[in-house]
C-alpha cells in the first residue's frame, strides 16, 4: 500500500511539473534571457492570453490531478509513522504552498489581466502594468516549479531512509540468526 501511495505522489507531482515546464515557452523569455524586450513580452503575454482561454475541462483535469496528490500526501502522513510526518510532512507544505501560490496569484493575474490584449504590433511598447504581471507570473512559475521539486526530492529521501531501514533490519535478522544457531551448536573444546 505504501509503495501504491509513493508512485501516486511522484506521478501526479511529476505531471503538474510537467504542466509548468509548458510555460517555459514564455517564461524564459521573461526571466531568463537579458535585456527583457517589449517584444520578448508581448510573445510571453500572447501565451499567457492563449491559456486564459482555455477550455474549463482542462482547468478541472488538473484540479482532479491536484485533488489526488493532495489527497494521497495527506492519508500517507496519517499512517503516524516518523518518516511519514517527516517526510510527508515537508511534502504537503511544499505541495499546499504550490496550490495557494497558484490559485491567489497566477490564476487571479492570467485571468484579470491576459484575458483580453490590447491590439498590438510585435514592436509597438508593452504596458507597464502587463509588465508586472507578465515578470509576477514567471517568477511564480519559478516557485512553484521549485517546491514541486522539493516535494520529490523529499519522496526520493523518504524510499531512501525506508530502503535503508530495510536493509539494516535485514542484517540485524541475519546476525541474531547466525548468534542463535551459534548457540545450539556444542563447543568443540568441551
Amino acid at each position: 500500500m505504501m509503495g501504491l501511495r509513493s508512485t501516486v505522489v511522484v506521478c501526479t507531482t511529476s505531471f503538474l511539473l510537467g504542466s509548468l515546464f509548458t510555460h517555459w515557452i514564455a517564461d524564459s523569455l521573461t526571466l531568463w534571457k537579458s535585456p527583457v524586450t517589449d517584444e520578448r513580452l508581448w510573445t510571453a503575454a500572447l501565451y499567457y492570453s492563449i491559456l486564459a482561454k482555455v477550455p474549463a475541462t482542462i482547468f478541472y483535469f488538473l484540479a482532479g490531478v491536484v485533488t489526488l496528490g493532495g489527497t494521497t500526501i495527506l492519508w500517507s502522513l496519517g499512517d503516524g509513522e516518523a518518516g511519514n510526518l517527516m517526510f510527508d510532512g515537508g511534502s504537503i507544505f511544499l505541495f499546499g504552498t504550490t496550490v495557494v501560490l497558484y490559485l491567489y496569484s497566477v490564476i487571479p493575474i492570467i485571468v484579470a489581466k491576459f484575458s483580453t490584449l490590447p491590439a498590438h504590433r510585435v514592436k509597438d511598447p508593452f504596458p507597464d502594468s502587463l509588465r508586472s504581471a507578465a515578470l509576477d507570473l514567471a517568477s511564480n512559475h519559478l516557485m512553484c516549479s521549485v517546491a514541486l521539486t522539493g516535494v520529490l526530492v523529499l519522496q526520493a529521501g523518504r524510499w531512501w531512509a525506508e530502503r535503508s531501514d530495510q536493509e539494516d533490519v535485514a542484517e540485524l535478522r541475519r546476525e541474531l540468526k547466525g548468534r542463535m544457531s551459534r548457540a545450539k551448536t556444542p563447543d568443540a573444546k568441551s
